[in-house]
């Protein structure tokens, strides 16, 4: 049972849709879990989003599942990595094989936003590769460990930021539609 929880924030209504969707353009602009921190700060700036937004909406890892294939590389090859942490999911995800086998972003509070996401990365638990490059001796160290310290800080920085990225690419005048059920085009 998820019991979320978390920042609030108001969400536009009747914004437009588009008719047409494409995988493969929307898993461009979706960072990998293996890139590091400088390959997140330029995919996030193709979207108009800083530092702080590529930070603060890593967040969101607090909740979710990531597949073995998803950071197998990282279990194996990382040496920024919690040892037992590594070791207990070697035992899940093997080098070949369990590609579909899940494992909560989040260790210690997988049902609750909060701010255990950044805990974990001061941990050295984090459990993708752009997980733990948020706290590796960078730029984005001194946001993460304000983020594991202040939940309040973290819940008003994400909502700022969720509504900075509800604005981007915004559908208008003919463009898209206003859906009347928002499964399926008008």
């Amino acid at each position: 049972m998820i019991k979320l929880g978390g920042p609030t924030w108001t969400v536009p209504l009747g914004r437009r849709d588009s008719k047409t969707a494409s995988l493969r353009l929307a898993n461009s602009d979706i960072a990998p879990g293996s890139f590091n921190l400088g390959q997140l700060i330029s995919n996030f700036a193709k979207q108009g989003l800083n530092l702080k937004d590529l930070v603060v909406l890593s967040g969101a890892h607090t909740i979710g599942l990531a597949r073995c294939v998803t950071f197998r590389g990282r279990i194996y090859n990382d040496t920024n990595i919690n040892p037992s942490f590594a070791r207990a999911l070697q035992r899940k995800c093997p080098r070949v094989g369990n590609n579909n086998t899940l494992q909560q972003l989040d260790l210690v509070t997988p049902d609750i936003f909060d701010n255990s996401y950044y805990k974990n990365l001061q941990c050295l638990k984090g459990l993708l590769h752009s997980d733990q490059a948020l706290l590796n001796g960078g730029s984005a160290d001194s946001l993460s460990k304000t983020y594991a310290a202040d939940t309040k800080t973290f819940f008003a920085d994400f909502a700022q930021s969720m509504i900075k990225m509800g604005n981007i690419k915004v559908l208008t005048g003919s463009q898209g539609e206003v859906r009347t059920n928002c499964r399926k085009v008008n």
